[in-house]
């Protein structure tokens, strides 16, 4: 078995992708601070696989202890690096704190793996780095427009740093997954969206109202150019995602890579409004959604989603489930974390 770093591998989708690594052979260790996740997430994999993962709760911009743990695993064989905060609305207020803890846990990262001699890294970047694109769907080779957030900021400058670093150190490899709205949960229902911060991510924002957790949500603007005035994103299913990291990893370690920097972008290649999302639910769990108009909301982009057509054929991986798939687990799941059930 390849050992394999996850960094934020306690949080959502570092979570899932720890699932899809030991289902498909690889041994796990997960660096994760917990500052907006709980190691109760391991005791869902642990139930899901029966292994147990150990996590060393260190923060990335901490160098000296960053080191430590690849001290101590000189038998890593790539890293897939989630650990970051992601709050685009947040990182518009908190400016310096996103610049300061992504960029830095970056830097180390890179450092870490330059020097205990880790080539492989598969990078957690967004869609969010191509802006409000002039033309849809996206595909990697879209020029990337001013960003929306420093979020988003974040992510198109953790991928300039790694692109320097590998035109530098030829014997790195990376891949950068540029993924669009992850959503949903494990079909066991053991482990899904949980933030220890208040979540801001549309699918557990509607699933949070429904069950009662909110009195009722914001569609944030009804007068953006698209077909119902909503925002339209590409909602990809978190276990989707989880295997999209896998087939990356697997592609590097195998020798498939061309360049040792390459992108992919990570959808289902359709796009689904904000009013559609919330009629989705509404049809599958046959739970009315208390909603509400609101103003837009500062740092969103009007409309992105994806060509995946690059993905399909580099990595072989192709989407297995929908916006339905995508709302009846993420339900499951908020009944279960909740202890209610409803309907």
């Amino acid at each position: 078995m390849s050992k394999v770093l996850v960094t934020g591998g306690c949080g959502y989708i570092g979570s899932h992708t720890i699932v899809d690594l030991i289902e498909n052979g690889f041994e796990v260790i997960s660096i994760d601070n917990l500052s907006n996740s709980s190691e109760d997430a391991l005791l869902g994999i642990e139930k899901i696989t029966g292994k147990k993962i150990h996590n060393y709760r260190v923060d990335l911009a901490d160098r000296t202890r960053t080191f430590d743990i690849f001290e101590e695993h000189q038998d890593i064989k790539g890293i897939i690096h989630f650990a970051a905060l992601k709050a685009v609305g947040e990182s518009v207020e908190q400016p310096l704190r996103y610049f300061h803890n992504n960029l830095a846990g970056m830097i180390n990262v890179l450092m870490a793996m330059n020097t205990f001699e880790v080539n492989n890294l598969i990078f957690s970047s967004s869609c969010s780095v191509y802006g409000n694109a002039d033309h849809l769907p996206v595909t990697e080779e879209t020029p990337l427009k001013e960003a929306e957030s420093p979020y988003a900021r974040t992510k198109q400058m953790c991928e300039q740093i790694i692109e320097d670093t590998l035109h530098r150190y030829t014997s790195l490899n990376a891949i950068m997954l540029r993924y669009f709205n992850p959503a949903g949960a494990h079909e066991s229902a053991l482990i899904g969206e949980s933030p220890i911060n208040i979540a801001n991510n549309l699918v557990p924002v509607i699933t949070e109202t429904a069950i009662g957790k909110r009195e009722s949500m914001t569609v944030f603007g009804d007068d953006y150019p698209t077909r119902d005035g909503s925002c339209i994103r590409d909602y990809i299913h978190v276990m989707d995602l989880a295997n999209a990291h896998t087939k990356a990893l697997t592609y590097l370690l195998e020798g498939n890579n061309k360049l040792n920097t390459e992108i992919f972008n990570i959808g289902i290649g359709e796009g689904v409004s904000v009013l559609e999302a919330v009629q989705a639910f509404e049809k599958v769990t046959g739970q009315p959604l208390n909603y509400e108009i609101g103003p837009r909301r500062p740092g969103d982009v009007i409309a992105i989603y994806a060509n995946k057509n690059k993905t399909e054929q580099s990595l072989g991986w192709t989407p297995q489930r929908n916006i339905e798939d995508i709302m009846r687990t993420a339900w499951e799941w908020e009944q279960k974390r909740t202890g209610a059930t409803i309907g």
